[in-house]
């Protein structure tokens, strides 16, 4: 049964509707602002997937949008959501699971998601680790109590937000043992965000192996380059159509199938 979905804005879009609003006048006569004129694009990129499959959404940004499209509304996927956090807000796989019956594993070091996963997400395999390049380790994990999505490997990057950073020492496990040990052999979709580790977690992937169809990445810029490097030394190309719809992540497919979804037949 679909659920009743509460619209919400985030400050990013709420920021863009003033400045679309304060500026939309002055653009219409020709005299283009470069900053202003690529977040009106961005709008603009990203109109025709509102229209379709908005305007609600779980996802923080458009991502929930960009995957739906990709797979063209598919049913019965597999999903592994690595950098998880809470089991609805802000996730890329909540509507898959309760929407579209998807499966999938959800892979979030901060132990406390895992009680509603259960609760709330019965398809999701919940999985305590912090993904890295190695198994078997002990990472630390820095976090605000303010804003669980504000965690990562990097203190200085959880430093950002300006409140108190505190740390917890998790396990590290590689995407490769763990897709092992649960026994999966193919995925649909690979999303990662995961704040500047995503380079490391790549390290410990075989990306050729489990050939995710789509992937949906954040690419800071600090690792974009190195994000960008892996993909194309795997034969992935970046999805185009996406590129303007959403600045925040990048998308990649198997160059094989970069104009839309490889088909699987249900197992």
């Amino acid at each position: 049964m679909a659920l009743l979905r509460t619209r919400r804005f985030d400050l990013v879009e709420t920021a863009l509707i003033a400045v679309t609003s304060a500026f939309a006048g002055f653009l219409a006569f020709g005299a283009a602002v470069p900053y202003v004129a690529s977040e009106l694009t961005f709008l603009k990129e990203l109109r025709p997937f509102a229209a379709t499959y908005g305007p609600e959404r779980e996802s923080q940004r458009p991502e929930e949008w960009l995957i739906r499209n990709f797979f063209q509304d598919r049913r019965g996927g597999f999903f592994l959501d690595v950098g998880a956090n809470h089991y609805r807000i802000y996730s890329n796989t909540y509507f898959l699971e309760v929407e579209l019956g998807w499966e999938g594993i959800a892979v979030e070091p901060l132990i406390e998601f895992e009680a509603d996963y259960a609760t709330y997400r019965p398809r999701t395999r919940f999985r305590p680790f912090f993904v890295s390049d190695i198994s078997d380790a002990q990472a630390t994990l820095y976090s605000v109590d303010r804003d669980h999505r504000i965690s990562s490997g990097v203190a200085d990057f959880t430093g950002r937000s300006g409140d108190e950073v505190k740390s917890r020492t998790v396990p590290t496990i590689t995407l490769n043992d763990l897709l092992e040990a649960e026994g999966i052999d193919r995925i649909d979709l690979l999303t990662m965000d995961i704040e500047l580790w995503e380079p490391k977690a790549l390290a410990g992937f075989d990306v050729k192996r489990y050939r995710p169809e789509l992937v949906c990445i954040e690419g800071q810029p600090e690792v974009r380059q190195d994000i960008l490097d892996y993909f194309a030394a795997s034969g992935y190309v970046v999805v185009g159509r996406y590129l303007r719809a959403d600045i925040w992540n990048l998308y990649f497919t198997p160059q094989a199938s970069a104009g839309g979804p490889v088909r699987r037949n249900a197992s």
